[in-house]
């Protein structure tokens, strides 16, 4: 079987607009949650979020690209996408790879955005003025098919929505995808917005902190809402090693599972979370006692936390408490569809840089999390093995292992 690995990153959130910024700004423990703009919050309950403030699409994306008509998923993804190929020196594209490249992308919210705002202007206007060519992003995977034309790229095109999990399983099948003979190149992550209707919606469930998320903490109270970016390039070994590309890490498998448990809420016996670890663990050929960090889901809701805490002392038993565990959420709020590929490539640079994202604002003990969470900031770590978890709502479960590259043979 192929060995797949990541030879680019790209990613735009509300810490940073690069994957060094990003590095930078993990290692710092920046927050990036609070006042936003994207649209007006001011009859919510909650008026926070983490955005990518001042986005200029054009400072990310160069002519002769076409922006029109593009969704903010679109460009914060397609941007992300262009910074990755250019880490990974295949910028600009090579034409020769254009027919077996291929593009994986995760994402939930798509072009809603623009859809209420063409919305409200068909209202104010009673249709006079309604641009209906505003529609044409509003599905989802308008972000892969955008990635995929604007490249010239013929090769596999996905695009997943499994809420939460949807980068992460993105990731997961674009490995499947290069380990298979299918495509020795793809383009894998997510992209997500900020919009009314989702922000709504977690304001309905209260499921949203009037404050900064705090996760694993005893005095959480839900999570932050976010959007961002993030975009893996991912290669067979064999191709990379060809190019004398840079290797950053190496994608050693991924584990999916459902827990039929309900639609917005976790089993509380985190048997759907247990079982994405331990099959994550079996098809990457990694043992529990090899893994040195957990990027954990934490969303920082009295439920997920709770249960999350719970799998990892299934999976690791007496040594779950010796392992760090970290929620980079508290930082770049839950970015929802993009949430497992930012997390990816977060996993990706604490390996390169050899430290261990914080979770800020975790300051309130809980008894039923008692993991070591990693509250003091940064911690200076040699990495070799990270397992990655996105719990979604509907019980979409995936769990990714990723690992330090051993430079041995593909």
């Amino acid at each position: 079987m192929e060995r797949v690995v990541v030879t680019g990153l790209g990613t735009l959130n509300a810490t940073a607009k690069s994957a060094p910024g990003f590095a930078q700004a993990l290692r710092e423990g920046r927050c990036g949650i609070g006042p936003f703009s994207v649209f007006d919050p001011s009859t919510f309950r909650t008026q926070i979020a983490a955005e990518v403030k001042d986005f200029n699409p054009r400072d990310h994306i160069p002519r002769p690209y076409p922006i029109k008509r593009m969704s903010r998923a679109d460009l914060l993804g397609f941007a992300a996408t262009l910074e990755a190929l250019q880490d990974a020196g295949l910028a600009p594209f090579p034409p020769e790879l254009a027919e077996e490249t291929g593009v994986v992308i995760g994402g939930g919210g798509g072009g809603l955005l623009e859809g209420e705002r063409f919305y409200g202007e068909y209202l104010r206007t009673e249709g006079r003025l309604a641009r209906f060519s505003a529609l044409s992003a509003v599905y989802c995977a308008s972000s892969a098919d955008r990635i995929a034309a604007l490249l010239g790229l013929w090769g596999p095109k996905t695009t997943f929505m499994t809420a939460c999990s949807s980068g992460a399983t993105a990731i997961g099948y674009a490995r499947d995808l290069i380990r298979g003979g299918t495509a020795p190149v793809v383009i894998a992550g997510g992209t997500e917005p900020l919009c009314r209707i989702t922000y709504a919606a977690f304001n309905a469930l209260q499921a949203v902190d009037l404050e900064p998320c705090k996760p694993f903490a005893g005095n959480r109270a839900g999570l932050s809402l976010g959007e961002a970016a993030g975009i893996l390039v991912l290669e067979s070994l064999r191709h990379a090693r060809a190019r004398g590309a840079r290797i950053y890490a190496e994608v050693l498998g991924y584990g999916v599972t459902c827990d039929s448990h309900h639609m917005t809420a976790p089993d509380p016996e985190a048997s759907g979370a247990v079982r994405s670890m331990r099959e994550a663990l079996r098809d990457a050929g990694v043992s529990a006692e090899r893994v040195d960090y957990v990027n954990a889901h934490g969303t920082a809701t009295p439920a997920n936390d709770a249960m999350e805490s719970r799998a990892i002392r299934h999976v690791f038993g007496d040594r779950a408490g010796r392992i760090p565990v970290s929620s980079t959420k508290s930082m770049t709020g839950h970015t929802l569809g993009a949430s497992g590929a930012l997390e990816a490539v977060a996993s990706v640079l604490a390996i390169r840089h050899r430290f261990i994202p914080p979770t800020i604002h975790c300051t309130v003990p809980d008894p039923e999390c008692d993991l070591d969470y990693v509250t003091e900031g940064a911690r200076e770590a040699d990495l070799s093995v990270i397992l990655s978890n996105s719990f979604a709502f509907g019980g979409n479960n995936t769990s990714l292992v990723i690992g330090r590259f051993d430079g041995g043979k593909g």
